[in-house]
């Protein structure tokens, strides 16, 4: 049977310099993203647009999520097939790409895993299993641009 999965969260728009959205620079493109119990995400929009640059946006947090998702079904698929990862970081970056008209969409995004495993892991299944993620994550399972992976594995 399918199980549903609900992800609550809360925005708040915090841009409203005191004459709300009177004109298109009158505003700030700020808000703040919470969900229950966990700390708040100052957010803005992509600077292209007149965002904060010092903020994350909803691109930024886009890649990161698939980044993330991606990570962690990594280190669990490791770990069911006796891969032993020490250390993961990555570096994705998502390319998009706008309109004339300002509409825009991602058109790929690329992930980076930097991986150490140990000496006595198997460094080809440790490449390997970066192919099943995309059965298994949901962002990834979700979004309609390609994935490309950059993969290093360091033993």
């Amino acid at each position: 049977m399918t199980k549903i999965h609900k992800f609550p969260t809360h925005i708040k728009w915090t841009g409203n310099r005191g004459s709300g959205t009177s004109t298109y620079k009158a505003y700030d493109r700020t808000w703040d993203m919470s969900a229950s119990g966990k700390d708040i995400i100052h957010c803005s929009n992509d600077p292209m647009l007149g965002g904060n640059p010092s903020k994350y946006n909803p691109e930024d947090m886009l890649i990161a999520a698939l980044a993330s998702c991606h990570m962690l079904w990594y280190l669990h698929l490791c770990s069911e097939a006796g891969v032993t990862v020490l250390a993961y970081e990555d570096s994705p970056v998502g390319i998009g790409e706008s309109e004339p008209s300002g509409k825009g969409k991602f058109t790929e995004a690329v992930l980076r895993p930097k991986i150490t495993i140990t000496a006595d892991s198997d460094a080809d299944k440790a490449v390997a299993i970066h192919d099943e993620i995309h059965n298994y994550c949901f962002i990834a399972r979700s979004v309609n641009f390609p994935v490309c992976l950059e993969i290093e594995i360091i033993q």
